[in-house]
């Protein structure tokens, strides 16, 4: 069966996440959860860094592969999945839901990817 989000419309879905998910505390409200507050800028940054050195028509550099950038996409997202218990911000309602939640997307949107490499011409 053939996955229903070409390599295309994940690029745009990463160059949406990225953004989200470094302003989240303030869209979310728990930007006095300090842990959870840098860990969003982390993976935010993470994540637009290697989106644009994905060779992907989307990718700035284009010297990551892109079925290595969606291994580097489950990783983040079971990080993201994660980092609630492992920070101990789990408490935090806002700041657990939003990293469930973005770690969930991030899960679904790798699952539903069409893992072909672009086409290099030298």
């Amino acid at each position: 069966m053939k996955k229903p989000i070409s390599r295309q419309m994940h690029g745009v879905a990463d160059y949406a996440y990225a953004p989200l998910m470094f302003a989240a505390p303030q869209i979310m409200g728990f930007e006095d959860e300090q842990k959870a507050q840098t860990v969003c800028r982390v993976v935010g940054v993470g994540v637009l860094g290697a989106t644009m050195l994905t060779r992907a028509e989307w990718g700035v550099y284009k010297v990551l592969p892109f079925k290595a950038h969606l291994a580097l996409d489950v990783a983040v997202s079971l990080f993201s999945l994660a980092a609630p218990w492992i920070f101990g911000f789990a408490n935090n309602t806002n700041a657990r839901n939003t990293f469930i939640a973005m770690g969930a997307v991030g899960g679904v949107v790798t699952a539903l990817s069409q893992p072909e490499e672009m086409l290099v011409v030298k």
